[in-house]
């Protein structure tokens, strides 16, 4: 056979491989709502184990007269083999279309808690196929999630209020239950972060293993299991339900909305199901999220809809974490869908998972981290940062704090849509705690003149270590008005006690403007104050405002240097507290009244210096 040859067919079976829908089976007839009566009998299609598709018998108890999201839903009752073997209808079922007499009925869309898990309702075709009539928008112009349907009156057959959808997704009030997200290789900490950033979008992470390599998944149609994916590559994350109807490239699956954001930018992805578990509130699918074939563009009342072949816009991460003492180094590369919303926390949760994973630990330790975010329409389009941070019960979230900061105030800025194209995060952890404490600080003069170059010298005790000295060079202001220049000697993530009493007894007024000046901040200065932010590790010299120096007291006192390192101010042990620095110092100095200096340990405490100022 010639290479050519060889080459034509290769190309002929990838070219195959792309084209699921073409060997789809013909669209089948569809069944008015108006022809359905009760005591009708049917099928379900639906996976229960693997992608092997198994049918269950259906039979029509009545309609629900503007029951659902998207009007009337109808009530049925459902057995058979695989009935009695799952226990009733499953979370995963959702959207196993329903035939009578071979009619295309609608998709089993939801069920009851702590009840006859047989019985449940079916979302009429007709108003899945509705959403094929929408324009499918820019999701970025689309963000806002449609009203949820007025409270209603409807009661249970066990007459208490309220229904919860075959995925956990209710039909009434959507206060009530969670949607179950598909974890895998995420922690027990990642998964924590991610269950408590994401329970307002009533979105809930269970950990399950990857899919089998040797899953085979058939071209997709009407009750294949299939997933709304929101995270891909080394992790991945996302919901799973099952195929209602395919027509063409065209996709209908779920029978009821997964985040009801209208448009959207989802993949569409294969899915397997390891198993399916009989549980007293409610049986369910454990499975994974397979291989992306399309994009999931809407997310509406009666279902999502999607498109094979065509991808939705992602966010590559690609991250590198290293444990000092272990030796150990993981690489990753995860791509996280555009969705502003939703990305800052699964960004920030998927780096995690990485630190966590190669620390192979959890609980205490300190992390040098460097992250890179290249984006469009962000002021300067780079941005680059790199920090120390230690942590007495959480380093691996703490690691995270700074990055996934920036990345929600990209993704919520008033400004202007951000599209972020590269995300790289480096981070190196260790379980040694790598602090140092301000024991003092003096200068090398006791009087200056403006302009004048001076030194602090520092003197640190690290965390069991013995006392090592640093050395900060500091101009004086050239503006600096004679008398006394109270100086702030501090780590870079402490904001100093004297300077935060001294504003508080200022009153409200100070703090309305100091809000005022925030609200009237632009983008670029919102970025370039995360930019500037001490680092943790830095020891800053920054001069103190006219109201915190006269608040120490003795505002006309110097001291000469003395023979031997001291402080010349130090704040009582008792009062010498400070809080942790979590946005940049309000009242920013200008940057010729501050100087830093870069450790290898992160600073805490502070002490104060007193330099008369002259001008002859």
């Amino acid at each position: 056979m010639s290479f050519v040859l060889r080459l034509c067919r290769v190309a002929l079976f990838a070219l195959l491989l792309t084209l699921p829908a073409a060997t789809a089976a013909a669209a089948p007839e569809i069944m008015p709502l108006a022809d359905i009566r009760a005591g009708m009998q049917g099928i379900a299609k639906t996976v229960v184990s693997g992608t092997q598709i198994e049918e269950f018998g259906v039979e029509v108890l009545g309609i629900m007269k503007n029951k659902g999201p998207s009007g009337d839903l109808i009530l049925v009752r459902t057995f058979g083999d695989l009935i009695d073997r799952t226990g009733g209808i499953a979370q995963g079922m959702s959207g196993s279309p329903v035939y009578i007499d071979g009619k295309l009925v609608g998709a089993i869309a939801y069920g009851w808690s702590f009840t006859d898990h047989k019985v449940g309702m079916v979302t009429p075709i007709a108003d899945m196929l509705k959403i094929w009539e929408l324009n499918a928008p820019d999701p970025g112009k689309d963000k806002t999630p449609e009203e949820p349907l007025p409270e209603k009156t409807d009661q249970r057959p066990d007459g208490q209020p309220g229904e919860k959808g075959a995925d956990n997704v209710p039909a009434k009030p959507p206060e009530e239950t969670a949607t179950p997200l598909m974890a895998a290789g995420f922690g027990e900490r990642s998964l924590a972060f991610l269950a408590d950033k994401l329970r307002s979008f009533k979105l809930t992470p269970y950990a399950v293993g990857d899919t089998p390599a040797d899953a085979a998944f058939a071209p997709l149609e009407p009750g294949s299991a299939v997933g709304v994916q929101l995270v891909r590559g080394d992790v991945s994350l996302g919901a799973m339900g099952t195929v209602t109807y395919v027509e063409g490239n065209k996709v209908l699956a779920f029978g009821h909305p997964f985040l009801k954001k209208g448009g959207t930018s989802y993949f569409l992805t294969n899915a397997y199901v390891f198993t399916t578990v009989n549980g007293l509130e409610n049986s369910f699918k454990v499975g994974a999220v397979g291989p992306a074939l399309g994009i999931i563009d809407q997310d509406r009342g009666a279902g999502v809809a999607g498109e094979l072949g065509r991808f939705p816009s992602i966010v590559p991460l690609r991250i590198n974490i290293t444990d000092s003492t272990l030796g150990n180094s993981q690489d990753a590369v995860i791509q996280v869908v555009q969705d502003e919303q939703l990305f800052p926390v699964l960004a920030a949760a998927s780096v995690l998972s990485v630190i966590e994973k190669t620390a192979d630990r959890v609980g205490a330790g300190t992390s040098k981290i460097t992250f890179e975010i290249s984006a469009r329409n962000m002021p300067g389009e780079v941005f680059k940062r790199e920090n120390m941070f230690y942590s007495p019960a959480n380093i691996g979230e703490q690691t995270i704090s700074e990055l996934y900061e920036l990345m929600a105030l990209l993704a919520s800025n008033q400004f202007q849509p951000v599209d972020i194209f590269d995300i790289q995060v480096d981070a190196t952890v260790t379980p040694e705690r790598r602090t140092a404490t301000i024991m003092e600080a003096r200068a090398n003069v006791a009087a200056a003149k403006p302009g004048d170059k001076i030194e602090i010298t520092v003197g640190l005790k690290p965390f069991r270590g013995e006392t090592i000295t640093r050395t900060v060079p500091f101009t004086v202001p050239k503006d600096q008005p004679a008398g006394p220049m109270t100086l702030e000697v501090r780590g870079g993530g402490m904001v100093p006690l004297i300077e935060l009493l001294s504003k508080r007894q200022k009153g409200d007024d100070e703090l309305l403007q100091m809000i005022g000046k925030l609200k009237t901040k632009s983008f670029a200065d919102m970025i370039k104050d995360l930019a500037e932010r001490d680092r943790n590790n830095d020891i800053v010299v920054e001069v103190l405002s006219a109201d915190a120096g006269e608040f120490l007291g003795g505002a006309g006192a110097t001291k000469a240097p003395a023979a031997k390192l001291e402080p010349v101010y130090e704040v009582d042990a008792a009062a010498a507290k400070h809080s942790p620095r979590s946005a940049p110092t309000a009242g920013a100095k200008k940057p010729e009244s501050k100087s830093t200096v870069s450790t290898d340990y992160i600073i805490d405490s502070d002490t104060q210096i007193l330099i008369n100022i002259t001008k002859d």
